[in-house]
């Protein structure tokens, strides 16, 4: 059935117009998964508009410190050390996402290492918009045991040879993509795109280069600092107190408690900031006392979601929520 769908959608005159016009497949794989971490390997498949392979790219990287877990990965330092940096790959690497929606499975890690990286080497990735094959499997309503890839493969029989090896698994999801797609398209399911932002704010500490560790700790060289987006700091309290829970159609006010669940096209920590700067209390945990719920999914399972529909807490998207912090009401005038 789903099959017939899909050669049904494969037709011009069935295609939604809206669909984008190609797509940059992503897999990339690092030294772990804080932000702190190094892109190692990475690998694009570009896709037609109808989800046909047009080519694919593979390469090395030189993170220039320990590459983490080898178990998983399999590239050790003596395969790294005489890799290109990352900013000997960047033009390549933009040449490939230009001008498409980049896809990934939980592409926003795959966006987020991508987007640190092109911050480090002082570009910006030429991606505006990527779509997660998570979220597209959701809105698809395919029957998953779990949203792990090698469960999204085995429903549409691809099958991957060499899990955790970039090329891989970027050609896993590429063929995993297409029927995925070709059902949406004949469905005239909305795809779930989200915007992607380059990240513009970066420092960097001193790392060891790859052979230069002197000891580990928790696999890592003990001489190892992470970086960061911006020096670390506390947060001050919110001067103001909470006037309660936002109602639509109304502005926020200054001192509303929000809270954040999911993935946000803008960096986390750079989107609490901007709420920060406008007089508003960002809260980490969900309660009664929450004003405001911001997430691009909210019929998701996590705690704050399912909490802030046990407590009637009000819900808007990221989109939304940008909207009205460009007019908070001053705490002055309740």
């Amino acid at each position: 059935m789903l099959e017939d769908r899909a050669t049904a959608a494969s037709s011009p005159t069935a295609w939604p117009a809206a669909y984008p016009q190609g797509y940059a497949v992503v897999d990339v794989e690092t030294t772990g998964l804080a932000r702190d971490d190094r892109i190692i390997s990475a690998a694009v498949y570009r896709l037609d508009a109808q989800g046909e392979v047009e080519d694919h790219w593979y390469t090395l990287v030189n993170p220039e410190r320990d590459p983490g877990p080898v178990w998983i990965h399999g590239l050790t330092s003596d395969v790294l050390e005489s890799a290109p940096l990352f900013q000997d790959v960047a033009e390549e690497f933009s040449t490939r996402l230009d001008g498409r929606v980049l896809v990934a499975h939980n592409a926003v890690f795959d966006w987020q290492m991508i987007a640190r990286e092109y911050a480090r080497a002082e570009r910006e990735a030429p991606v505006r918009q990527r779509l997660c094959t998570i979220a597209l499997s959701k809105e698809l309503a395919l029957p998953l045991p779990n949203h792990k890839l090698e469960s999204l493969a085995a429903h549409f029989g691809v099958v991957q040879q060499r899990a955790h090896h970039a090329l891989d698994d970027a050609r896993v999801l590429a063929e995993a993509f297409r029927p995925s797609l070709r059902a949406a398209a004949a469905g005239s399911v909305r795809l779930p795109l989200q915007e992607c932002r380059p990240l513009t704010e970066w420092r960097d500490t001193a790392a060891p280069r790859i052979g230069q560790q002197a000891g580990s700790h928790g696999g890592y060289s003990g001489g190892y600092r992470p970086t960061s987006w911006r020096p670390s700091r506390k947060r001050p309290a919110c001067p103001y107190p909470n006037p309660g829970r936002y109602e639509d159609g109304k502005r926020l006010k200054q001192g509303m408690r929000v809270a954040f669940s999911g993935d946000t096209s803008i960096e986390r920590d750079l989107l609490e900031d901007r709420a920060v700067e406008a007089g508003l209390h960002v809260a980490t945990s969900l309660s009664r006392l929450t004003s405001l719920l911001v997430t691009n999914d909210p019929d998701s399972g996590t705690s704050k979601v399912v909490k802030a529909r046990q407590f009637g807490t009000p819900v808007v998207d990221e989109a939304a929520f940008g909207q009205l912090l460009r007019n908070v009401e001053p705490a002055s005038e309740q």
